[in-house]
């Protein structure tokens, strides 16, 4: 420990009990007063926490250090609690297994893991009681202090200050400091399915964080349970929350996820999702500190928490939440100002009640007598068409220009300057939808007037919006709200401005108040797109190496771009030329796309005001193969790397020379999942890998892994029973061969599940002290193979102590640049045949 660290632990030894002290009895959180010692504790909470540094599940750290600190405060919490309320504390180290479909489906098993629970409740008891969840443990390497550290500081203070406040409580609340998050999600299954407080809860908020401070949003709520997204916009002094979050979420684009699966999936109980996600750039990096992280957000965060828990506990539908399930709710903030929402059967009838109104509308000039109305009729379906056709096109255009920046190695090149995306493909998105229209309306609208094209597309666009809105209302999407903003407000402006249509020279009224009439949908469109753009971002630079990041990005920038023009095409017919416009557009585009082709713009970062490190995985690995007679047929030793965004080791060559082409690793076709130590199945998304020769590394604390027993079952299967012994983190691989069948397993709920690509995929993990893990596989043969029925592999990660590191593994990481972000950790992968 260093000398400031040291300072800094005897300071808050010695202020914490002066601060707990002092603002005892204060029940304003706002109080100005009050909220600067509030700070003040949060900060002490937050950085004593990440001065422990990484805090893997099974290091010492994480174990020891944290669950002693944690307790030390609940204790003192306790000390100065009002009479009112009774504090019970327990220490659970839970063990157990589950299946999740996450990341393709794997299997997850952990022994002697840790949680610290805290009850708040009456004197009396309570037979219900709200859950509040944090994380403590971080990933290896990361000080996490947004993930999650700081939730659990807010958790601190939210627990102190009930637990002084004079108010009673109905209902109690449970505050679950979890030590097992960054494990899959596995310190919370333990608790709801373990734990004797668990058959309390009704509902729950769990505290999570995509980024580094900023709001935190409410991506997830339910399922169903409306009642929780009332109490929510009810309670939150500064609300930011929205359904199209969740249904985002939710479809599995977002290559992660959190505890409130758990609490759904395995303890039915409806819930509230928060996170930070600003500044998603350094989450789960070294730059996860506590000073990056300001105190606004940390106050906002304590304001809703500390609301919306007190809501719930003097809530009676807590104690029946059961009996208000029913049916999900339309949800959205008014740019952080207030939270509307609706049931979601209402949000049906209003979006089918717009639909109502566009078809009187439309309905009126399409159905016209056909004297009146061959002309319309004619060029509004042309009209379709060529929007059609100026959409697809400009998206083609990017995605042409996309490809080609990626395949001449120039991918992510906006990463750092988000700017260049917007110069580079959204240019080109505008620049190809006017000049569709301007040749539409120079070659084809000949002899129309400005007017009566300017009406035209405007009745187009609003029946492509209401195309979209009925699509949407179908499938039940709940984010049809957008569209039905998109449809309505336009028409209502279309049917203030109607007569200014048809007068001739009244075009700058009609300009005027046209544009009036579109604040709304386009102050909140651009507020949701800034919302996409702060989270996928930072997440196409940890998306892997198979998917293409400029070209995910230019289809979002395309059809932002295309739901933003879609009214303003109507400028284009009432302008006089848009040649200025476009040659502009083609300029900034080619500039751009020359400079990016040049390599004028470097994706990464060192700034220590706004980083933005490429992510690099080390792991010094040994690898042993044995045959079926158990004999070693191959053994070697080296470095594996693997770069986490698409631009694979390109910008790291030439500051490491060794690390090129030559030594891409080589996939052992035989081997499950490619003879390599996967931390986690996430081998479908980093097919590029590096393997550089390293000497062989011997841990003090090697794995063990041996064969028990095997046992020839009644029903003409065989029973493989295994025992491991080894760090805290393990991998275990299974691949059958031909004629055989896993047919159950002793982990989960039985059912074998496979991951991506047929292997089956299982999670270990353990606390400072744990038994010989023994577990067994049963497999069915239906036709004997002369190499064997089933393949095997152990992994073994060595996350945290003397283990974690080697001389070797030291050196290159120190030549990585500054602008990167190097994890290391030394690992073993042993492979049999059975």
């Amino acid at each position: 420990m260093t000398k400031k660290q040291v300072w800094r632990k005897g300071f808050i030894q010695l202020t914490l009990p002066c601060l707990l002290f002092i603002t005892k009895g204060s029940q304003d959180w706002n109080s100005h007063r009050a909220g600067t010692w509030r700070q003040e504790l949060l900060w002490v909470y937050l950085e004593h926490i990440t001065a422990i540094g990484p805090r893997t599940t099974g290091s010492a750290e994480n174990e020891i250090l944290t669950v002693q600190y944690l307790l030390e405060q609940i204790t003192l919490i306790e000390e100065q609690s009002n009479s009112l309320h009774r504090i019970s504390v327990d220490v659970q180290r839970p063990t157990g297994s589950f299946s999740i479909d996450f990341l393709g489906g794997f299997t997850s098993y952990y022994d002697n893991i840790t949680n610290v629970v805290v009850k708040l409740e009456p004197q009396d008891g309570a037979k219900y009681a709200v859950l509040a969840n944090c994380h403590f443990d971080s990933v290896a390497n990361s000080p996490g202090a947004s993930d999650d550290a700081v939730s659990c500081a807010v958790m601190l203070e939210v627990l102190r200050v009930m637990a002084a406040s004079p108010e009673p409580l109905q209902h109690a609340v449970v505050f679950l400091f979890n030590g097992a998050e960054e494990n899959v999600l596995q310190a919370s299954h333990g608790f709801i399915t373990q734990h004797p407080w668990a058959s309390l809860i009704r509902a729950f908020i769990n505290l999570e964080a995509a980024g580094v401070g900023g709001k935190e949003l409410v991506f997830q709520t339910g399922p169903e349970n409306p009642w929780l997204v009332q109490a929510y916009v009810s309670a939150a002094k500064h609300p930011f929350a929205s359904v199209v979050a969740q249904e985002v979420f939710q479809s599995g684009i977002i290559p992660s996820d959190t505890d409130f699966r758990i609490y759904r999936d395995f303890g039915n109980i409806p819930g509230i999702d928060l996170a930070f996600i600003e500044n998603g750039y350094i989450y789960h990096t070294k730059y996860d500190t506590a000073d990056r992280i300001l105190i606004d957000s940390i106050q906002r965060a304590g304001d809703n928490i500390l609301a919306v828990l007190k809501y719930l506990a003097t809530s009676d539908m807590l104690a029946s939440s059961s009996e208000y399930r029913h049916g999900s709710m339309v949800f959205f903030d008014v740019l952080g100002l207030l939270v509307i929402a609706y049931p979601s059967r209402v949000g049906s009838i209003i979006n089918y009640m717009v639909v109502m109104a566009v078809v009187l509308y439309l309905g009126r000039k399409l159905l016209r007598p056909k004297h009146r109305n061959s002309n319309y009729v004619r060029d509004f379906l042309c009209g379709l068409g060529i929007t059609f056709i100026s959409w697809f096109t400009s998206l083609v255009t990017v995605l042409i220009i996309a490809v080609f920046v990626s395949l001449i190695g120039q991918s992510l090149s906006w990463y750092n300057y988000f700017y260049i995306a917007v110069c580079l493909y959204g240019t080109a998105t505008v620049a190809k939808i006017i000049l569709i229209h301007t040749l539409a309306k120079r070659f084809y609208y000949v002899n129309a007037s400005d007017l009566y094209l300017g009406e035209l597309f405007f009745d187009t666009s609003l029946f492509v919006h209401c195309g979209f809105l009925v699509a949407l209302t179908a499938q039940g999407f709940c984010s049809a709200f957008m569209s039905a903003v998109w449809v309505a407000f336009p028409l209502l402006t279309k049917l203030c401005v109607y007569k200014d249509f048809k007068k001739h020279g009244a075009k700058g009224r009609f300009i005027a108040l046209y544009l009036l009439g579109m604040f709304i949908p386009y102050l909140y469109g651009l507020y949701l797109i800034w919302a996409v753009f702060e989270m996928f971002t930072p997440i196409l630079g940890r998306s892997g190496s198979e998917i293409p990041p400029d070209v995910v990005l230019a289809s979002i920038l395309a059809v932002c771009v295309m739901i933003l023009s879609s009214y303003f095409i109507t400028f284009i017919y009432l302008v006089n030329s848009t040649k200025k416009t476009i040659l502009t557009l083609i300029l900034v585009c080619a500039v751009t796309f020359l400079l990016v082709c040049s390599g004028a713009f470097f994706p990464y970062s060192s700034n220590p005001d706004s980083p933005k490190p490429k992510r690099v995985f080390l792991q010094h690995v040994s690898r042993t193969f044995h045959n079926l007679e158990g004999s070693v047929v191959k053994r070697d030793s080296g470095i594996w790397i693997n770069g986490f965004d698409y631009t694979g080791m390109s910008h790291v060559t030439p500051h490491i020379p060794e690390i090129n082409d030559t030594i891409r690793a080589h996939c052992e076709e035989n081997a499950p999942l490619c003879g390599f130590p996967w931390y986690l199945p996430v081998h479908f998304l980093i097919r590029k890998n590096w393997y550089l020769p390293a000497p062989e590394i011997s841990p003090r604390n090697p794995a063990h892994f041996r064969l028990v027993s095997k046992e020839k079952m009644p029903w003409d299967s065989i029973k493989l029973t295994f025992e491991a012994t080894g760090p805290s983190h393990m991998s275990f691989y299974v691949r059958t061969h031909k004629g055989s069948t896993l047919s159950q397993w002793s982990l989960g709920n039985g059912i074998p599940v496979t991951s991506r690509g047929g292997d089956y995929f299982v999670f270990y993990s353990h606390g400072l002290q744990a038994s010989a893990w023994q577990f067994w596989i049963e497999v069915q043969v239906s036709e004997e193979q002369p190499e064997g029925m089933v393949t095997v592999a152990i992994a073994a990660h060595y996350l945290s102590g003397e283990n974690k590191r080697s001389s070797q593994l030291d050196a290159l990481k120190e030549k990585f640049p500054d602008w990167s972000f190097p994890s290391a950790w030394v690992s073993t992968y042993s492979l049999f045949v059975f």
